[in-house]
């Protein structure tokens, strides 16, 4: 999933029961899972200034990015952060962390070659999903559409729930850039079928290129 949805989405569903005293941890847990990758794509495209083809064909696959990822997308490491924060009584922690496993159980369905290793570091298991969040080889389109449809519900959630019009601008602008999401996800979908570049990198990371994910447009 693109992760201004992981956003609008958990803050909506777990919002719903913490009310919104707690909606910033909701939404940093959201947020959490998809932070190497904006460090990943800010430093190779910002810093090693290389294009985005080959961010996505070669450097994604080095093996300290792959960690990075990995950790990130962890559900035990962000289990421990909400057991903790049940321990020592924070409700801050707790909510952090069940927000980056709910962010991880979203990311399941959708991810086909690309799939993460959600139980790092216990395996290294990836859950290759028949469905893509952006891909058409996996039904992207579809995916990609039902995906914003889910953004749209949660949304009109929020929006009667807000006081503050900054709040219900962001939510406007969100769901505004689904529409540059898909489009830059179709254009990144056809320089990967240019290139070939389905071919697997590594028995390490066992999957094949990724190329075109939508979410790093919406990150940087």
């Amino acid at each position: 999933m693109n992760t201004q949805g992981h956003g609008v989405i958990n803050v909506a569903a777990l919002g719903a029961i913490t009310g919104p005293d707690l909606w910033l941890p909701i939404l940093g847990g959201a947020l959490l899972p998809d932070i190497p990758i904006f460090i990943f794509y800010a430093w190779t495209k910002g810093v090693e200034k290389i294009p985005d083809r080959t961010i996505w064909q070669e450097a994604y696959y080095r093996p300290f990015w792959q960690a990075a990822v990995a950790v990130g997308h962890s559900i035990p490491l962000a289990g421990a952060i909400a057991i903790t924060g049940q321990i020592i009584g924070e409700p801050v922690l707790i909510w952090l962390g069940i927000s980056a496993i709910l962010h991880s159980l979203e990311d399941l369905p959708v991810h086909n070659h690309d799939a993460h290793r959600h139980f790092f570091p216990i395996s290294n298991y990836r859950f290759i999903s028949p469905f893509s969040y952006w891909d058409p080889r996996h039904y992207g389109r579809w995916v990609s559409l039902a995906e914003w449809g889910l953004v749209l519900i949660a949304s009109a959630v929020l929006w009667s729930n807000m006081s503050s019009w900054a709040g219900r601008l962001v939510l406007i602008l969100i769901n505004s850039s689904y529409g540059f999401a898909i489009f830059y996800s179709r254009n990144l979908w056809r320089n990967c079928t240019e290139s070939n570049c389905s071919q697997p990198q590594s028995s390490e990371s066992n999957s094949s290129v990724e190329v075109g994910k939508s979410k790093a447009s919406s990150k940087v």
